[in-house]
């Protein structure tokens, strides 16, 4: 029986990660950054420009969406360490994408290397 951690490895052999130290240059190359976690994590903070498609929805997401619908989109996946995102971009693949690519480390590494993070502002009621 096949765990959490084996399926996240056997889809990291067969994706493209890309090192947190490219990132950067792929999220504003990329025709859509995709943010797989779920909405609580992205109202705290996401990379600019991210688009929400929770690991959980991407496939209904992706098939309800003609703005994604294009398979040669280049698309840039990330989580908050990359376990979710490697298991996306694979399912992608699957589904016929050609130019997906996942942040190694995900969210984690994004901010730990001091790049920019979109935290949206909370209403002030004083």
């Amino acid at each position: 029986m096949k765990t959490a951690h084996d399926l996240v490895t056997a889809a990291k052999a067969r994706i493209t990660e890309i090192p947190v130290e490219q990132a950067a240059q792929a999220v504003r190359e990329a025709d859509v950054v995709l943010d797989v976690r779920e909405a609580d994590e992205f109202a705290a903070g996401h990379l600019p420009g991210a688009v929400l498609a929770p690991r959980g929805l991407l496939e209904f997401k992706l098939s309800s969406s003609p703005e994604l619908g294009a398979r040669d989109l280049d698309v840039v996946l990330y989580c908050k360490t990359s376990g979710r995102a490697a298991l996306a971009a694979a399912v992608m693949h699957e589904m016929g994408y050609s130019r997906v690519r996942s942040i190694a480390g995900g969210f984690d590494a994004w901010t730990a290397a001091g790049l920019p993070v979109v935290r949206p502002q909370q209403p002030s009621f004083e």
